[in-house]
């Protein structure tokens, strides 16, 4: 099934687009993050996301509260050049974006089956993880690309010179 590609998705169409999918006996995936230049890595684990399910709505940090988070020179690309870049790849059936410091209202509007974070993510530590599992969803973690992160790549460019939590 796929999304209103090229554009993002408010919360409520995010909603109605999953609860669609559900309707039509299929299964969501939800992700979130920061996704700000795109690379192997974030392919790689996006379609490994959607695999797990029939569709897949990525959430996406708004530039707030991405600055908030990583600085106030982040995000390299907007938001909306961010959910453009998401949407146009065949895993993303849609992208959301989120100002909250989390995406736990998402999360709650979508109900998502499945919710995907990385592997450096400790278990107990993913947002939203008790949404899905008291529908009886699940929480997946998946393992992330070695040396590739939008952080890394931007430091080897000399844009980024101090260290970030997590990426």
């Amino acid at each position: 099934m796929r999304g209103p590609a090229g554009r993002m998705l408010s919360q409520e169409e995010a909603a109605t687009f999953a609860n669609d999918v559900r309707a039509a006996g299929g299964r969501v995936a939800f992700t979130n993050g920061v996704f700000d230049v795109l690379h192997p890595g974030h392919v790689r684990y996006l379609a490994d996301a959607r695999a797990l399910a029939d569709a897949l709505i990525v959430g996406l940090n708004s530039d707030r509260s991405v600055r908030a988070i990583k600085g106030p020179n982040r995000p390299v690309n907007g938001e909306q050049a961010r959910a453009e870049a998401l949407v146009s790849l065949a895993s993303v059936d849609g992208a959301v974006v989120f100002d909250d410091e989390t995406p736990y209202a998402v999360i709650y509007r979508v109900q998502p089956d499945v919710l995907v974070k990385g592997a450096d993510w400790a278990a107990d530590q993913i947002v939203g993880r008790d949404i899905v599992e008291a529908r009886g969803g699940k929480v997946v973690r998946i393992a992330l690309v070695e040396g590739l992160s939008s952080t890394e790549l931007m430091r080897r460019a000399g844009a980024v010179t101090s260290p970030d939590v997590r990426e």
